[in-house]
């Protein structure tokens, strides 16, 4: 509706800029007798207020027609102008800058895709805005995205059950894809829809019921969480086990206490550390920090692993220290990736 109401706003200004041109065009050869060149040169620089000298002196009815001419361009002119230049300078630049953005995310790698921006995809954002890693927002409501104006969102409207709104958020690149919708069904084709376009494709999503849930998985769904259930459960560990859920209340992901817990990657290692222990590479002496948890390339989790645990290239670290700690132990392991 939009589109139309722009169309006829730019045509009715080219038809009333056309119209005074025309008039302009027959007034002159009518009343000074110009030829249609002189005509057409009279009328542009009159109705442009260029300010240039008449191709000869004009008579008193030429004088009258002139004047005349100039107030009806002052208005209808001077409206369609800005009307005709608004719409192509202002409908270019929102195309450009719209094609700029699409170019962009289409190129990004390795990032999230957030499809819903309700309550339980505000708190995906902002764990991953702590995090600083890189996401993209799918939502059919632009207007929810404004209260986040001034961080780095990358936000995309329309609905991700269609291919090519998730093509455009570059579903064909991303490692993973959190769909928080509130319908099951909606989720579940959208998890359908992102299997197809990325078969490496980390999903996780929503739930409200466990037949839902069944669903989701068979669907190809890695991890499937249900709100309601999670939330009920951490209550009744309120009142059956306080202290433990304060004391894990104490621990954070995002690095803002004092104490973290925080994963960390063993790629490739180099000769002299593979097939090596843990106490053997003497990440846990140099750093400080402990190694609370241990995940096996094949996805196996080992909790408090010994310091006889081998450790193997593609597996993973569960680390918990102060900051300074775990960098630390970064930047050892970093070094034996080097």
């Amino acid at each position: 509706m939009g589109n139309l109401h722009n169309e006829w706003k730019i045509l009715v200004a080219a038809i009333i800029l056309l119209s005074i041109i025309f008039i302009g065009i027959v007034g002159y050869i009518t009343i000074e007798d110009y030829s249609f060149l002189d005509a057409f040169y009279m009328t542009i620089i009159t109705i442009t207020t260029v300010g240039f000298g008449e191709v000869q002196p004009l008579n008193d009815d030429g004088k009258i027609f002139t004047a005349i001419l100039s107030i009806l361009s002052l208005g209808f002119f001077a409206y369609s102008i800005s009307i005709i230049t608004s719409y192509f300078v202002e409908g270019r630049l929102v195309y450009l800058v719209r094609g700029y953005k699409e170019k962009n995310l289409k190129n990004m790698e390795n990032h999230v895709i957030v499809v819903g921006f309700g309550r339980n995809g505000q708190q995906v954002i902002e764990e991953l805005l702590a995090h600083k890693y890189p996401f993209v927002v799918i939502d059919k409501n632009h207007d929810a995205v404004q209260q986040y104006k001034g961080k780095p969102i990358r936000f995309i409207e329309g609905d991700a059950t269609e291919d090519d709104v998730l093509e455009k958020a570059g579903v064909k690149n991303a490692r993973s894809i959190i769909t928080t919708l509130p319908n099951d069904a909606d989720n579940l084709f959208v998890a359908l829809t992102a299997r197809a376009l990325n078969k490496n494709l980390q999903i996780v999503s929503r739930a409200s019921s466990e037949s839902a849930e069944k669903k989701l998985r068979i669907a190809g769904v890695k991890s499937v969480v249900m709100p309601e259930k999670v939330g009920g459960a951490h209550m009744a560990k309120l009142i059956a086990s306080p202290d433990i859920v304060e004391f894990l209340e104490h621990l954070s992901i995002r690095g803002e206490a004092p104490t973290n817990l925080e994963e960390i990657e063993c790629r490739q290692l180099p000769e002299e550390f593979v097939n090596k222990t843990i106490f053997e590479i003497g990440v846990r002496k140099k750093s400080g920090a402990n190694i609370v948890g241990f995940k096996t390339p094949e996805g196996k989790y080992i909790i408090n692993p010994t310091p006889d645990t081998v450790v193997i290239p593609n597996s993973k670290l569960f680390v918990l220290g102060t900051h300074e700690q775990i960098e630390s132990m970064r930047k050892i392991l970093r070094k034996a990736e080097s």
